[in-house]
């Protein structure tokens, strides 16, 4: 039975992130793991964990299975010990679910620091498939004036492309959410909401 892997990102409890997220994860028919990276951050990596990864380099270790092998020093198993269970959860997923929004043209620092602990040298995930559900204050679709400081759906495809190994990436975004509180944006409502329900139907499909 495929299992899924659903995260979310957004400080937000009530966020169109965790909307779209959870209208996908509704869908799944398989196993399901959850974690909110908001609500139970995961520490920034320390020194120990950039330890661990040059032991993989110098060993030329790629196979997970084997990274615990270079693991010695009281500060590296302490590492490992807030690596070793996310990496177990990454690598037992079939899809990795993520609700993403963006927040100042990038991923929300809870997100990036789940990628720097569970991200080692030329670690491939091949195989898997990666589902974003975004959210976006502004709308930053291509063609758009905003579309060049999208370093949101930008760094996510290329980092997983590129340290992953993984083409099997799809994106669903909610654009204009800031039209509810903005006053510059009040004239965007009706976009809004026809990006909201675009975003709900397109991650049903993608589910």
């Amino acid at each position: 039975m495929s299992h899924l892997l659903h995260l979310d990102s957004s400080a937000r409890r009530a966020s169109f992130s965790r909307e779209l997220s959870a209208r996908y994860a509704a869908t799944w028919a398989g196993t399901r793991t959850y974690r909110d990276l908001a609500a139970d951050p995961v520490p920034v990596i320390g020194e120990a964990w950039t330890e661990i990864c040059d032991a993989l380099l110098t060993a030329s270790i790629t196979n997970p299975a084997h990274y615990a092998d270079v693991v010695e020093t009281p500060a590296q198993k302490q590492a490992w010990a807030i690596v070793e269970p996310l990496l177990t959860e990454l690598l037992e997923a079939d899809v990795v679910l993520i609700g993403a929004p963006m927040y100042n043209f990038s991923i929300p620092a809870a997100l990036k620091t789940w990628i720097d602990q569970v991200t080692f040298p030329r670690m491939s995930l091949r195989g898997k498939a990666f589902v974003v559900a975004g959210a976006r204050g502004g709308t930053y679709a291509p063609g758009t004036p905003r579309a060049p400081f999208d370093h949101h759906e930008r760094y996510l495809r290329d980092f997983f492309a590129g340290h992953y190994d993984v083409d099997d990436v799809r994106f669903v975004h909610a654009e204009l959410t800031n039209a509810l509180v903005d006053p510059h944006l009040a004239a965007r409502e009706a976009d809004r909401v026809a990006s909201r329900r675009q975003a709900l139907e397109g991650v049903s499909w993608a589910g």
